[in-house]
């Protein structure tokens, strides 16, 4: 499904030059769960921006679906992105105006889903995340567990090829991040693909492989037994 090579990210400034992914080759084949660990710094969540089509590499190739989009317009990739691509962060990113059934349904709005598919589908997430009875609530009258729940299934809603989790459980306690986690794992068993940044080991035990980055390189990839 993805595929890096020899990707490079480098960020300028008048004084400084700072290499974030140095010759990254990368591939994730459809229905994996990859984890992605690493210092603060190695270039985890570069790494992810750019597998998401949110930035773009310094040089090298990124193939999504054996296209490569590396050179794909701005517009031509955010259509990619919207119709392939769910995201779930680590501080939520909900809309605080916005209650838990208009957060989920945002991305079906900027994919153009008629009304009535709109409520099927979010009613049916809802139900999925057991959130149904908190559809008519804000963000800020949710916990930090029900948030992330929240940001989950708007993820989903569109029914994505791939989910990008940048730290989803870096705000929350154990009980709730162990929540998400069995979320994220019951997704992949139906088949959704999962790359996840994280910082912590029992989280990236759940992946199929775990890939440590390390000053912008991948320094070693290991694949659970199992």
């Amino acid at each position: 499904m993805l595929k890096t090579k020899n990707l490079v990210k480098i960020f300028r400034s008048d004084e400084i030059e700072t290499t974030a992914l140095n010759n990254v080759n990368l591939e994730i084949a459809e229905g994996e769960f990859v984890a992605i660990m690493g210092p603060s710094g190695c270039g985890k969540s570069t790494l992810l921006n750019i597998l998401g089509l949110l930035d773009n590499p310094s040089s090298g190739e990124i193939y999504f679906n054996q296209a490569d989009v590396s050179k794909f317009s701005e517009r031509n990739r955010t259509k990619l992105r919207k119709a392939n691509v769910g995201f779930v962060f680590q501080s939520f990113n909900l809309i605080d105006e916005l209650s838990v059934y208009e957060n989920i349904e945002l991305p079906l709005l900027y994919l153009k889903v008629n009304s009535s598919e709109r409520k099927k589908k979010v009613t049916e997430v809802l139900e999925y995340m057991q959130i149904g009875h908190r559809r008519k609530h804000f963000p800020q009258q949710l916990s930090g567990g029900q948030q992330q729940r929240v940001a989950v299934a708007r993820a989903v809603v569109s029914n994505p090829k791939l989910i990008l989790a940048d730290e989803p459980t870096g705000n929350l306690d154990s009980v709730n991040g162990d929540d998400v986690m069995n979320l994220l794992t019951k997704l992949n068993n139906n088949g959704t693909t999962i790359v996840m940044v994280t910082h912590s080991p029992s989280d990236a035990e759940k992946a199929h492989r775990i890939v440590q980055l390390f000053d912008g390189y991948i320094v070693t990839e290991n694949i659970k037994k199992g």
